[in-house]
This record gives C-alpha cells, structure tokens and sequence, in this order.
C-alpha cells in the first residue's frame, strides 16, 4: 500500500525545546526539489537533442493548515524574515506527530516567504505557508525528536473581521457590513545572494522587500434586522475611501456580541490604500461588492 498523506509531515525546529514541531492541524503539504539547468550542447554535438547541465539547486515547501491561533507568530516571522529550520519525514503514533527517520527525510533552512490567511463566513479559518529553501539540505540522522503538539481548535471565519476607519489618523473601529469573505495576504521578496565565492550547487537567499494586501467581499445590502445598532462601513463608505485615495487605518480582530461586530483581541492592524472597488450585481442574484487593500508602511502584530 502507499503511503498516505497524514503520514508525512512538515516540522520547524524549536530552538527553545530542542525538537522538532510538525505544523499544527495540517491538510496538505509538498516539497519541490528543482536542479536548474543550462543547455550544454555546442558546436561539437552530433544531432539535435539538448544536453542539459545542473548548475544551480533550489527548493520549496507548502503547507495548508485549519490552524490560525498562531497567526501573530507567523505574522511576527515573515515581518522579521526569520530563518526557519525545516524537516520532512514519514511520521507515525500520536496525531501522526512521530518521526520515522526514513532515507527520503531531509534538514534545510529557508524563509518563510508567503502566508495567506483566510477568514470566511461559515468556514473553518485556513492559513497557506510558503517556503523558500536557502541553501543546501542534509539526509536527517534518524535521531530527531518531536515535541508533540496539543491539538488546536478550528476558528469559524465570522468571528473573525476587518474594521476600517476613515483616515490614516482614526482608530479602525467599525466592521463591514454584511462581509461574507476576508483574506490577508503577506509576501516577502527574495533575492538570490551566492556569488562565486559560495561553494556547492543550492543557491542561497535574502530577503529585501514586505507587501501585503488585504481582500474582503460584502453583500451590497443584506436586509438582515441590525438589533445591536453597532456602526457599521457600507459601500457608501468603501466609495468615499476610495474617491479620497488616501491611506486609512485597519485591524483584523476576533469578535463576539450581537452580529458578531464588537472587537475582542485584535490579530493585527496598520494602514492601507484601497486599490480596488469591484460592485457585482449579476441578475437574480445577490449583489456583492469585493474590495483590495494594499499594506501602507508596517503592519502591527498584538501579542
């Protein structure tokens, strides 16, 4: 039989343990592995076929997870291009959390350079990491240890929102309207820094530049019965900030009471420029407006 995919793993190193952790109530996960090559062929080849040649090597990881609790700690990594060390494995035993040691388990370092989080109305939060290897890896010893990890709990996405004020001076203090859809997206670039001086194939990165952006949909009107009289953003509103054409602040924070519109713990916030309004009225259907903001200057994770 073949292996199954809950029986292999993404694990980061904890420096502070001194063992590995798998990546916490994971769907999906792959490694790419790619030699990148030049044509070879010269003058003195007979035929037409390409010779290609390594000269170069580099590697990725993703991973999908139902685990957002640690958001201000993946927000915090990728703001502060933390160099994760990473470990693939086949694992088995408790929650699939123990490592096998098997030949095809590998060790390298790279930087966590793209997350998404997703938070939408009546579905389970979801967080997409994306690594990018920076340097060589290494055949794991077979000895590396897992601290097993408590299983999390799922965060249904409507108790999660994005509050907007304004302007870049207000405090972000009311909700969306009706939103049914909410995204963060963050993105670090990176540039490839061997020179002639590094030795081995695997190329090796540093990071140089942070964007995020923002993404939320909304009904245009919902005509549900407003009881808790909490102030609300409505198109209207979105207009307005996109005729400025300014920066206003926002947060994305846990929320509870009456229509899930009073601020609990806030995730993180900042300020940002709307980028684009898009009004969808499709016949005999619901109208929806969705709306991008792009991140202006740093981000602030709460502890």
């Amino acid at each position: 039989m073949g292996l199954k995919g809950q029986n292999f793993r993404i694990c980061t190193y904890d420096s502070t343990a001194g063992k590995y952790k798998v990546i916490g109530m994971a769907t999906s996960c792959s490694v790419t592995l790619t030699n990148n090559t030049d044509n070879a062929t010269t003058k003195d080849d007979v035929g037409m076929a390409d010779k290609p040649t390594t000269v170069s090597k580099s590697w990725q990881v993703s991973v999908e997870s139902l685990s957002v609790a640690d958001a201000a700690a993946i927000l915090t990594a990728i703001k502060s291009a933390t160099l994760f060390t990473l470990l693939w494995d086949e694992v088995s035993t408790t929650d699939n959390q123990t490592l096998e040691g098997e030949t095809s388990s590998r060790i390298g370092k790279a930087y966590l350079n793209d997350v998404t989080f997703s938070f939408n109305d009546r579905e389970n939060s979801t967080k997409s990491l994306q690594f990018q290897g920076s340097g060589p890896l290494s055949t794991a010893s077979g000895t590396e240890a897992t601290d097993v990890i408590a299983l999390g709990s799922y965060t249904k996405g409507q108790f999660v929102r994005l509050f907007l004020s304004g302007d870049n001076t207000a405090a972000p203090a009311t909700v969306i309207a009706a939103a049914k859809t909410l995204s963060l997206h963050v993105s670090t670039s990176l540039e490839a820094s061997t020179t002639k001086d590094t030795t081995g194939d695997y190329e090796i990165y540093e990071p140089t530049a942070l964007t995020y952006d923002i993404s939320t949909g909304a009904l245009v009107k919902s005509y549900e019965t407003i009881t808790s009289q909490v102030a609300s953003k409505v198109l209207g509103d979105l207009e307005d900030i996109y005729e400025a054409g300014t920066p206003v602040k926002w947060k994305i924070a846990n929320t509870g009471g009456t229509n899930n519109r009073t601020a609990s713990s806030t995730i993180v916030s900042g300020s940002a420029v709307l980028t684009q309004l898009t009004i969808n009225a499709p016949n005999r259907q619901n109208a929806d407006y969705t709306a991008q903001l792009n991140g202006y200057g740093d981000y602030t994770v709460s502890a």
